[in-house]
């Protein structure tokens, strides 16, 4: 079935180049994430000027932020995309099977890799989002963590890391450092990259490629898992009270 989707309509080689608004995006990107990694707590003063709400004035922030870097990315990306949204629209029911089946396999090998590396601990940027959506209802959530979140990311580790670098260097190598990367970006400048913390972001991060790699490079199908996933973590978090996820958490711990 993944043979069905890996032959473009015609020869585009020049999608795969570099342009100058990719490296604004990712240094713009890397330039602010790093920026809160390191100086989070001194830049709290400052976001509470925002709004005396701390979960409101994060929630603003990570919303400018990600609206500005999804904008950049989609309108690098929009041929790419258009593209790929055309191949996916010739095989309905491939997507409508594969995005669900690539969550179930996420999720499945989530769980293998936890029982052999031992319990997992929740990072400090899961426990951010999970306080978060405590005091954010959800419709605001969805259009951070399912909408632009996940394209910003396939954008940048899968598209660019594999889909343009892959023509500079060898293809497996920026399979793996897309993986490394996209679990190190979730935990860094935050708390000690530990197995258990890092396993759940790298399992994800894994399946992410395959199906990017498998599709023929079709950053639109990657996405669709991805916003799957981040849409069943919401709807999870949502329909567990929080005592009930506090004390979920403190087992895990």
């Amino acid at each position: 079935m993944g043979t069905a989707l890996r032959t473009p309509p015609a020869p585009q080689p020049e999608l795969y180049r570099f342009s100058r608004l990719d490296f604004v995006t990712v240094g713009l990107y890397v330039a602010v994430a790093g920026l809160f990694a390191v100086a989070g707590g001194l830049l709290a003063p400052l976001l509470l000027q925002i709004s005396p709400n701390p979960a409101v004035a994060s929630y603003a922030v990570n919303l400018i932020f990600y609206a500005t870097i999804g904008i950049l990315a989609l309108t690098a990306a929009r041929r790419v995309a258009v593209r790929d949204l055309r191949v996916l629209a010739t095989r309905p029911w491939f997507t409508a099977l594969m995005v669900p089946l690539a969550v179930v396999v996420m999720l499945t090998l989530t769980a293998v890799l936890v029982a052999v590396s031992g319990p997992v601990q929740t990072s400090a940027n899961q426990a951010g989002l999970q306080a978060l959506m405590q005091q954010v209802p959800v419709w605001l959530m969805v259009p951070l963590l399912v909408m632009v979140g996940p394209f910003v990311e396939e954008y940048i580790f899968r598209h660019l890391l594999i889909g343009k670098l892959s023509r500079r260097v060898n293809l497996w190598v920026c399979c793996v450092l897309s993986v490394v990367l996209f679990g190190a970006l979730h935990i860094v400048g935050q708390e000690q990259m530990t197995l258990q913390v890092l396993m759940p972001y790298l399992a994800m991060g894994a399946v992410l490629v395959f199906v990017y790699v498998w599709t023929g490079k079709n950053v639109m199908f990657s996405y669709f898992v991805h916003a799957s996933k981040n849409l069943l973590a919401v709807i999870f978090i949502y329909a567990i009270p929080p005592e009930v996820l506090e004390q979920l958490q403190q087992v895990q711990g």
